[in-house]
């Protein structure tokens, strides 16, 4: 993607990117980056049967952002972290965003991103408000919870719901809490206004350098920040 390319070029250094995947970002040459991920090479083939065994990255580091978020990392040890796809996954979204400003350098660059709803399955899901967030930030929540992902199925695959015994729903929600699908859910805008309210409450100073919405690129909200 273009708009990737064009936020990629602002990083140098050494950095750490967070839940790649199948998908590691493409970062220039002259970067060194490792790669973080709340479960194995191993388990990702296992839970993704339907993707490519041999796309998935080596991950070199174990970390569950719900359970420890980024801990195990020192303050400003990486020169650019990149989050791209993930926060939407996670429990506590502004303890994620925190910690992706404090192990990342002085002048170091965070790459986040989130996907727009109005292109992808979760188009009829409701925006998740800012204050809901706080909320789960002030209450240190550690697991998303059944409702987070009801709301999922409810929204992408009503069929089973309406189909579901209690128990089996039950199973559907375990499935989905396996897969680790989306709990939150914004559209460019609304995302540009969580990290700027995260921002403000959490005192973190960084500056916008790059941006790319969903109405530019038709997939997410993109952004480069320089702290």
């Amino acid at each position: 993607m273009q708009h990737r390319t064009q936020g990629y070029a602002f990083l140098q250094g050494r950095g750490l990117e967070i839940g790649a995947l199948n998908q590691p970002a493409l970062v220039p040459d002259k970067c060194e980056v490792v790669y973080c991920d709340a479960i194995s090479k191993q388990e990702a083939i296992q839970y993704f049967p339907e993707v490519d065994a041999n796309l998935f990255v080596d991950v070199d580091y174990i970390a569950d952002l719900d359970k420890e978020s980024l801990s195990s990392f020192s303050d400003e040890e990486f020169d650019f972290v990149i989050l791209n796809h993930v926060i939407e996954h996670v429990a506590n979204p502004i303890r994620v965003v925190q910690s992706l400003f404090r192990i990342v350098s002085s002048d170091g660059v965070v790459i986040i991103s989130a996907p727009d709803k109005r292109y992808t399955f979760d188009v009829n899901r409701t925006n998740t408000p800012f204050e809901h967030l706080w909320t789960e930030y002030k209450l240190n929540t550690t697991a998303v919870t059944d409702e987070h992902y009801l709301d999922f199925l409810q929204a992408v695959h009503p069929d089973i719901v309406a189909q579901s015994s209690t128990t089996d729903l039950k199973h559907h929600i375990d499935n989905v809490r396996r897969r680790r699908e989306h709990a939150h859910v914004w559209d460019s805008n609304t995302f540009r206004s969580f990290l700027n309210e995260c921002m403000s409450r959490c005192s973190i100073s960084a500056d916008c350098v790059y941006e790319s919405s969903g109405d530019e690129n038709l997939i997410e909200y993109f952004s480069v920040w320089k702290k």
